[in-house]
């Protein structure tokens, strides 16, 4: 059994607040760092090792014993917990199609909404579109000078109302590819046609842009950080090549930033070239949990507008209270840590799934700020069909491209797989035993 000292850990974690130190150490125990079994100091010894009071550090275990990663025995101390394979619920317990975030990563709001409650201006009549403090903390991260802000209930939302706003009746709409399904549902409601915007490892192809301008389309919407590629995240070389083929033109820019404070990557812009005709959707659902119900919409003055008027004939406003909470969450440096400890696991886990599938002899791509696996497969609806029998439930690629694919995909999301090599190596096996019609139906 390994004793770890407190000293070492002093200098692991650099949190000094009982909910940072708990997530530091969660992150030392789920990547090896701290491996099973490890007994870790008394609470006194790293209190002061930590500079901190010993119910800081009490207020921390006490998080760790209801996650399940310790356990502290009767004059035995506190240990860790070694991970029980036994206990993971099934494939079927996972979204593994919806790309929803694991909740568990997802920094506690109770305090934020606390203190937003308490804010000036709560419950006054009327609406406000944005409340200072959320401005004030999103400006300065904005890539490029917002001329007027809004709120909208969610990422799904805002890139609606985004994308309402910059179409134009009887014009087609240039979108990269591949997109969220449901993104791609919504304009076929909206009944708008379609051109699909292939990528290479740069970013959106600049000729096919053209061919879409070209073709009369008033809006180009694409996802900068490449949250669903396949390949990319966009380049500096190709927001310039971007910005060229759009400079001169009417067509209106939608920038979907759909991971917001997760990203792993630069998520540039072609707004700072182009702010007149821009308008940038930020997302914080995956970092801080679907019921925040708030991101940003910034960009240039008419189509902010427009966006608001699309909202309920733009008698619609996002809660005070929500707003407030936002901005609280967005300063405040453990939740913060939170949503940063959040970003590497979930970037661990993408990285974990593509090496097994990989070492199962599956092709797979997966851009590197993606979120999500492609997998290829010879039949991705018999595949998918194969894979759902036992439990894990996939997407294929065709729901996520305008354009018909030369490649059959599997889209599957890796926001909640487990970080343990033995599971993703079982599904890792299961999806190849999916694509080589080998995975059948057992039957009594």
């Amino acid at each position: 059994m390994d004793v770890v000292a407190a000293d070492t850990l002093a200098a692991a974690v650099g949190a000094r607040t009982a909910v940072g130190i708990a997530a530091d150490l969660e992150v030392l125990i789920g990547d090896g760092t701290i491996p099973a079994g490890s007994r870790l100091p008394t609470i006194r010894d790293l209190a002061a090792a930590f500079g901190v009071s010993v119910g800081t550090v009490a207020d921390a275990w006490g998080a760790l014993r209801e996650r399940g990663l310790v356990e502290t025995r009767r004059r035995g101390g506190t240990h860790v917990v070694a991970p029980d394979a036994s206990e993971f619920p099934g494939w079927a317990s996972l979204d593994l199609l919806l790309a929803s975030p694991d909740q568990a990563l997802q920094p506690r709001m109770d305090g934020a909404i606390v203190q937003a409650m308490r804010a000036r201006g709560v419950n006054a009549w009327g609406r406000e579109q944005m409340v200072e403090p959320l401005r004030a903390a999103i400006a300065p991260r904005w890539p490029f000078a917002a001329e007027a802000w809004m709120t909208a209930g969610g990422g799904t939302e805002g890139l609606w109302l985004a994308t309402v706003a910059a179409i134009e009746p009887g014009r087609p709409i240039a979108v990269e590819e591949p997109a969220p399904p449901g993104y791609l549902a919504s304009l076929a409601d909206l009944g708008v046609e379609v051109i699909g915007i292939p990528v290479d490892d740069d970013g959106p192809v600049p000729d096919a842009l053209r061919a879409a301008l070209d073709a009369g389309a008033a809006a180009f919407v694409h996802q900068p950080g490449g949250p669903f590629s396949t390949r990319h995240a966009l380049s500096e070389a190709r927001v310039d090549a971007l910005v060229a083929v759009l400079d001169g033109g009417d067509a209106s820019i939608v920038e979907d930033d759909s991971l917001g404070p997760l990203s792993a990557v630069p998520v540039r812009t072609l707004g700072a070239a182009l702010p007149h005709r821009t308008i940038r959707v930020l997302a914080f659902c995956r970092a801080y949990g679907l019921d925040l119900r708030t991101s940003v919409l910034g960009g240039a003055a008419h189509l902010v507008e427009r966006a608001v008027r699309a909202r309920s004939g733009g008698l619609a406003s996002n809660s005070r209270i929500l707003q407030h909470a936002l901005a609280a969450l967005l300063v405040d440096q453990d939740a913060v840590g939170v949503v940063d400890r959040a970003r590497i696991r979930y970037g661990a886990r993408v990285s974990l799934a593509s090496a097994a599938m990989r070492a199962a002899g599956l092709r797979v791509e997966v851009g590197p700020g993606s979120h999500v696996l492609w997998v290829e497969v010879p039949d991705e609806s018999a595949a998918a069909i194969a894979l759902s029998r036992r439990g894990v439930v996939v997407d294929v690629g065709a729901t996520s491209f305008v354009t018909p694919q030369a490649t059959q995909r599997l889209r599957i999301s890796a926001a909640q797989l487990p970080e343990d090599e033995a599971l993703l190596a079982e599904l890792a096996d299961l999806v190849a035993r999916a694509a080589s019609g080998a995975l059948r139906v057992a039957f009594a």
